[in-house]
């Protein structure tokens, strides 16, 4: 295994908040909201927190997501 690529997926978030998701797709935060709420986007909630898996939001960009 290529020590670079495994460093690289070691590296990479499981899940974003709301904000850092609006920060790296460049949706705007009523937007993530509305994917959220239509079943396009992924989420969980911890306590007051809502975090959306790094899998969905990268599902969603790649025109993978239903």
């Amino acid at each position: 295994m290529n020590s670079e690529a495994f460093s690289a997926d070691a590296l990479a978030p499981l899940a974003y908040s709301v904000s850092e998701a609006c920060r790296v797709s460049t949706f705007g935060r009523t937007y993530i909201y509305q994917l959220i709420s239509e079943g396009r986007l992924e989420a969980r909630k911890f306590g007051k927190r809502t975090i959306i898996t790094a899998r969905s939001l990268r599902a969603l960009i790649e025109g993978e997501a239903a």
